[in-house]
């Protein structure tokens, strides 16, 4: 990999763009059968959550994974991200109006949530949780 691809990988912008256009393709994908502007306006919706979830989800892990000890430092920080997660993305899309919540949030969440359960054992195993 060159020098510059791989500080382009590092970069927390072209992770925050990426989730902003995958996640919200992905909602306006799930709201497809409902007319216009719906499914837009979901994929705006998720795509900024996704953003900003892209932005915060690794130092939360972090933060969290430091105020826990032994098997609740494995278990607590990914359980209470993606609890955290669900609520804002329902309660967000329930205000938004989104048609398909459930399959509008689905990729999104299990992609933020394996991430935080990965991120976090990695923590654990080598102490730093």
């Amino acid at each position: 990999m060159t020098p510059s691809l791989a500080r382009l990988m590092r970069s927390s912008i072209v992770h925050v763009a990426f989730a902003f256009l995958a996640m919200g393709s992905w909602a306006v994908f799930a709201n497809r059968a409902h007319p216009m502007p719906a499914p837009l306006l979901a994929g705006v919706i998720q795509g900024a959550l996704s953003a900003v979830i892209t932005l915060l989800l690794k130092r939360c892990i972090e933060y969290l994974a430091s105020r826990f000890t032994g098997l609740a430092a494995l278990l607590a920080p990914p359980a209470i991200a993606a609890l955290v997660s669900v609520s804002v993305l329902t309660l967000v899309h329930t205000i938004g109006g989104t048609p398909e919540i459930g399959r509008t949030i689905a990729v999104p969440l299990t992609v933020a949530t394996s991430y935080a359960v990965l991120y976090n054992l990695s923590l654990w195993r080598t102490g730093k949780a």
